[in-house]
């Protein structure tokens, strides 16, 4: 097995646990109320944590891998780096397809990458000095971060709940 394909089975672990968090979150009694609760003032609500892991992606896999329009392009501002978490709160159905489709277009991208290239710097990533090993690192280190944060969000929101 190639190092590209180990890098995406690891990612793959990671989504397991980010579409369990995702379907703790359905089964409460107001999925809606719980995707767009925050933490506090300001801070992100769990369908930006979440959606923001697949526009993250998409991104990567489109506009700066391969110079293409992302998918999505609706989301990208409102879920990309440096956005502001709004008021706009995504529904588990939209969550799911940006993560599934955003993987998918990883998968697809980085196919075309082999063992030879993965000291390759992409032109998006130069001034980072990303090589493609770096940038699947990322990408795995990228989605379990949020997925902590989205894990630790929906647990204190389990805590601010009257007890039953």
């Amino acid at each position: 097995m190639n190092t590209i394909n180990v890098m995406l089975d690891v990612m793959e672990v990671c989504r397991v646990r980010t579409l369990l968090t995702l379907e703790e979150i359905a089964k409460q009694p107001d999925p809606a109320a719980v995707l767009g609760w925050r933490p506090g003032p300001e801070r992100a609500h769990l369908g930006w944590q979440l959606t923001h892991i697949g526009v993250t992606e998409e991104l990567t896999a489109t506009e700066r891998m391969r110079g293409l329009v992302p998918a999505f392009a609706d989301l990208v501002p409102r879920f990309k780096f440096g956005s502001t978490p709004d008021n706009q709160i995504p529904s588990l159905d939209l969550i799911r397809q940006v993560l599934t489709e955003s993987r998918e277009h990883v998968r697809e991208c980085f196919s075309h990458y082999g063992e030879a290239d993965l000291e390759t710097i992409p032109v998006w990533y130069r001034e980072r000095g990303w090589d493609i090993r770096r940038i699947l690192q990322i990408l795995c280190w990228h989605e379990a971060h949020h997925q902590g944060q989205a894990h630790i969000t929906l647990n204190l929101w389990k805590a601010s709940q009257p007890k039953g």
